[in-house]
């Protein structure tokens, strides 16, 4: 298990990456615990990514009762938005579609 410095490491390095606009970690209750963006934002954004990454894990888990979900990319024409569930917490990451090119 990563040390709470390599944690707080990888995090300074993703939200310095060209194109993050933002970063949220959830609890498993989808309870923010740690957001780089205001609260009203962040809440819109888990409001609806939540649902969203239920809907997909229950559609991997469809079509294999054994598989589960790993990573979810949702993608618009100004943002892509990365979500990385685990069991004690879920990464989402908002990026900026244009700075990826």
């Amino acid at each position: 298990m990563a040390s709470p410095d390599e944690v707080e490491e990888v995090l300074k390095r993703i939200i310095n990456h060209p194109g993050v606009t933002g970063s949220i970690i959830t609890n498993p209750e989808g309870v923010a615990i740690r957001s780089t963006m205001d609260n009203s934002t962040t809440q819109i954004y888990l409001s609806n990514i939540q649902s969203m990454t239920q809907m997909a894990r229950s559609a991997v888990r469809d079509l294999d009762p054994l598989n589960d979900l790993k990573f979810l990319r949702i993608r618009s024409r100004k943002y892509e938005i990365l979500v990385a569930p685990e069991n004690d917490y879920t990464l989402i990451v908002i990026q900026s579609y244009d700075a990826k090119d």
